[in-house]
């Protein structure tokens, strides 16, 4: 009989082609996936990106539904938002999540952020096939001490209506955010008495450089993880942080970042992101940024598993 990690190692050739195998026959129905956002590719139709991600081999989408996208939630028609389905049911690849920019920090604010989920939570059904896509979003300004009553309040909000539409919703702690660590969305998280449809995105890029190891923050975040963000920073001489494509300058060992979520149950995705530092600049290019990511976090997955 093959070993456990035999097993593991047998599939990691086939990354393009499938997903990445499971830890233990127990649960080698879930399985990790390699992912891109098309957050960095606010250039491209959906369409083209679903057919640009398989063809290098990824095998998992998180698609940006925010204002400004193609995918605007509030835009998308019915008609291609069937051609897109039909599309994904076609291709090696997983919806996992979309990506939205809320903020739940005042009335309305709140008001807004509550349409926008409303609407991001009936693309949701409408685009998934196998299964429906988490909604990620980051929640906004401020500093938490003296606002995390108000979020509390507004994320009981969220929670309801992420049971109502049956879809999970995954707040992200954000570099300079109103929540921007771990422990601050596991409190909210713990005060709210970890609701299912209400987890946490994990994005070390947000930590590096503030003095929080890796294996600190994965074992606080591990618990309340539904989705992994993965992007690559570094420290300019004046002290500003800047992000990078994954893998791109070493600081951050994501061997050791999906180990240590493998090992601890974890089974999502490891979605790539293209922050606006990078596709901001001129001469930008989505498809080369893409194929960048896939060869760098196929090599992480390799090694680390």
């Amino acid at each position: 009989m093959k070993t456990r990690r035999q097993i593991i190692g047998s599939g990691i050739s086939a990354l393009g082609a499938a997903s990445l195998p499971a830890i233990s026959e127990a649960k080698a129905e879930k399985q990790c996936t390699l992912g891109f956002s098309t957050y960095g590719m606010r250039r491209l139709k959906t369409e083209q990106a679903i057919q640009i991600l398989s063809t290098i081999g990824f095998n998992a989408i998180e698609i940006a539904v925010r204002s400004g996208w193609d995918a605007d939630s509030a835009k998308l028609p019915k008609v291609r938002r069937n051609e897109i389905r039909n599309r994904l049911a076609n291709s090696p690849l997983k919806l996992t999540a979309f990506m939205e920019h809320l903020a739940p920090t005042d009335d309305k604010k709140q008001a807004y952020a509550m349409e926008r989920l409303k609407l991001a939570a009936d693309l949701a059904h409408d685009l998934g096939t196998s299964s429906v896509p988490l909604i990620q979003t980051t929640l906004g300004s401020g500093k938490f001490s003296s606002m995390k009553g108000i979020l509390l309040e507004n994320l009981a909000r969220w929670q309801e209506l992420a049971d109502s539409t049956k879809v999970t919703i995954a707040i992200k702690p954000h570099r300079g955010g109103v929540v921007s660590q771990p422990t601050e969305a596991a409190w909210l998280l713990h005060q709210l008495e970890n609701p299912p449809r209400l987890q946490m995105v994990y994005d070390y890029s947000h930590y590096i450089f503030r003095d929080m190891q890796l294996e600190d923050t994965i074992q606080t975040a591990l618990p309340y993880t539904a989705h992994i963000a993965v992007k690559d920073a570094d420290k300019q001489k004046n002290g500003r942080v800047v992000f990078k494509l994954p893998g791109e300058t070493g600081n951050i060992d994501f061997v050791k970042l999906i180990k240590t979520f493998h090992a601890g149950g974890y089974r999502g995705d490891f979605n790539c992101e293209v922050s606006g530092m990078v596709s901001g600049q001129k001469g930008y290019d989505p498809i080369a940024a893409a194929r960048v990511c896939y060869r760098n976090m196929k090599a992480a997955f390799a090694e680390a598993l």
